[in-house]
């Protein structure tokens, strides 16, 4: 269904991403809005890459809300505002994503909605999965 690609002619991925995503099949789409490294109670921390995980902490929560899981990403977009440390954005999206290689594009601009807001996360993800309200239904 959710098939990642590296195609040839295509230089190779500078991180860890795949630079296509066929769909195929019958599917579900859940398209999550830019989400922020805020918590629950709307706190947020000034480092930005507490800011990040925060973020990633919320497309997990919005993936399990409709009933899928880290492995029905496609897509990524992050939005990074103003200066932040590499390689410890890097560790934090590794260890986040594991194995998961989805569509990425990651950006730095020149500012979010607000000034505290470092990082914002879009997601887009796909599964072949009953909807959680179907599924209670036919029970």
């Amino acid at each position: 269904m959710n098939t990642f690609r590296n195609p040839q002619g295509v230089a190779a991925p500078l991180a860890a991403y795949s630079h296509q995503a066929e769909i195929t099949g019958q599917v579900r789409w859940l398209v999550v809005s830019g989400q922020i490294g805020a918590t629950p109670a709307g706190g947020i921390p000034e480092d930005p890459v507490e800011q990040l995980g925060l973020a990633l902490e919320n497309v997990t929560a919005n993936l399990e809300a409709a009933g899928m899981r880290h492995e029905d990403l496609v897509k990524l977009t992050f939005y990074f505002a103003g200066e932040i440390d590499i390689q410890r954005r890097r560790e934090r999206m590794a260890e986040w994503l594991g194995d998961l290689r989805p569509c990425m594009t990651v950006m730095t601009v020149a500012a979010l909605a607000t000034p505290a807001l470092r990082v914002e996360v879009e997601a887009l993800a796909c599964t072949e999965d009953i909807p959680p309200t179907q599924k209670r239904e036919q029970q």
